[in-house]
């Protein structure tokens, strides 16, 4: 069975989706199975999502996506100059 990956707004959608249910007296386990997401996700996703608007949910995945490229870059450009540094010490 594929893995299904989730949008920021959906995650958000099932989010509020599951809440209401769950006010309208379902048990969160029951709430999850009918969203088709088991409740191990729903509370990962509530910890990383609860109380975010659908701009702000966009936003922090932007925001990760950016903050890994630059610590790649960081990560390579530190590479380099210990490279650099090596070869001007003659220790390669």
């Amino acid at each position: 069975m594929p893995i299904k990956r989730y949008k920021p707004e959906q995650i958000v959608n099932l989010l509020r989706q599951i809440e209401v249910a769950v006010a309208n007296g379902k048990t969160t386990p029951q709430a999850c199975k009918e969203a088709q997401i088991t409740a191990q996700t729903y509370y990962r996703w509530r910890k990383e999502y609860g109380g975010l608007k659908l701009d702000q949910a966009k936003r922090l995945k932007e925001l990760e996506k950016e903050n890994a490229k630059l610590k790649r870059l960081v990560a390579e450009l530190s590479l380099e100059k210990q490279i650099l540094k090596d070869v001007a010490e003659g220790n390669f």
